[in-house]
């Protein structure tokens, strides 16, 4: 690793975070974990996930451990016009600015692309929203249940059981948090080519929307349709973790090859030779008769004796794993995923590295999560403000401005 990278690919690149919960932050968090010089600025309140339960400190929740390390934290209160002034001597200096305030509350802070573009000719503005800017629904508050619903995922698991249903998980958060993390390094990458600064806009609803599609469009994406949308497979109530005699495991044969040896070593020869089995394509129709006979036979055999076999054999197979015990699977172990970290106030904290590796570019944590407000003086002070201005501002702002 060459010392103008040393903390990623992104070193040298400074980010404004304006942002708060989970969508904007895992974004700047990706970027901040490839090298970048991410400055939250959080309001005197803080981020709203930081005091979520369990805690050992206030302000430091298990979810911003993770989200916030390799940040900086900064108060600044933009209602008033001290905080703001400091923003914008910031924004003259930075990169890249990533918020996901509603286009009206970002332009009655005064902070809408317009202004700040005069400010920073050069600056990556990228504003992540619920709705994309222009359309009917883009002043509308947008969470992720709400884009679940709305992006076609909680109808398919009604199609599945009956009754829409949401992911027991933010997905819609974690992809568009993703999306503006390409979407910032290419604009970067573009920047660097000649191409100046730009305004990029990160929709939650749409960037849900093409995901939901990648699989499901099929027919739907003719004109005039040619099938229905759905991906037929994926759409079946008898797609899951299939009960084994001492756990679940997922059993997925899926070649040719894999399927002859499923028949085999459960003694279901005579679907070798049925012409309604014979091909992938073929096998696509048939997907509830399989799926029952992958269950009927899986609970014959223990997870171990499901996973020897397929591993043998090749064919996919894992058993369930929960997350309360990924730190010890082998596999996770042996790849180094999961460490021990020790934050200076929080103590002992479960570390997980960045999943994409860079040969040039090992993953490092720089900074453990901070503090609400701890680095205010020190990144005010880089930007140029004297320790008189800074006191000023800690004085209109209350107690905000940590030391």
């Amino acid at each position: 690793m060459t010392e103008k990278f040393a903390h990623g690919p992104l070193t040298g690149v400074k980010l404004l975070d304006l942002t708060g919960v989970i969508m904007g932050p895992f974004g700047t968090h990706i970027l901040a974990d490839l090298g970048a010089d991410v400055i939250k600025v959080e309001s005197p309140e803080g981020d709203v996930l930081r005091n979520y339960r369990p805690l050992r400190t206030h302000g430091m929740s298990g979810q911003v451990m993770h989200l916030h390390r390799n940040k900086r934290s900064i108060v600044l209160d933009l209602k008033s016009p001290e905080g703001a002034d400091a923003l914008r001597t910031l924004i003259s200096q930075a990169d890249v600015l990533v918020h996901n305030m509603r286009p009206k509350a970002i332009e009655r802070l005064g902070f809408g692309y317009a202004a700040v573009q005069k400010l920073n000719p050069q600056l990556i503005y990228c504003g992540a929203y619920g709705f994309g800017v222009g359309g009917v629904y883009s002043d509308k508050a947008a969470y992720d249940d709400m884009i679940q619903a709305c992006c076609g995922l909680a109808d398919l698991a009604g199609q599945i059981h009956g009754e829409p249903a949401y992911a027991a998980t933010v997905v819609c958060d974690k992809l568009a948090g993703q999306a503006i993390a390409y979407a910032v390094s290419a604009a970067l990458y573009q920047r660097a080519m000649g191409g100046g600064g730009q305004e990029v806009e990160v929709p939650m609803f749409e960037t849900s929307i093409e995901f939901m599609l990648i699989e499901h469009f099929g027919g739907g994406a003719f004109v005039p349709p040619i099938g229905g949308i759905g991906f037929h497979r994926v759409l079946n109530r008898f797609r899951k973790p299939f009960r084994t005699l001492d756990g679940h495991v997922c059993i997925l044969p899926y070649s040719d090859r894999n399927w002859d040896d499923f028949f085999d070593f459960t003694g279901h020869q005579d679907f070798k030779g049925d012409p309604r089995y014979r091909t992938h394509a073929d096998r696509a129709q048939q997907v509830e008769v399989l799926y029952t006979l992958i269950e009927r036979e899986a609970a014959r055999r223990t997870t171990s004796e499901w996973v020897d076999f397929c591993d043998g054999v090749s064919i996919p197979c894992m058993p369930v794993l929960s997350l309360n015990r990924m730190h010890e699977d082998p596999h996770v172990k042996s790849v180094g995923l999961f460490e021990v970290g020790e934050h200076p106030t929080e103590g002992s904290y479960r570390v997980v590295r960045a999943p994409v590796r860079f040969g040039k570019a090992p993953f490092q944590v720089r900074r453990h999560a901070p503090r609400l407000g701890e680095n205010t003086r020190e990144v005010l002070a880089e930007a140029g403000l004297t320790a008189e201005q800074i006191d000023q501002l800690q004085g209109a702002q209350g107690a905000a401005v940590t030391p």
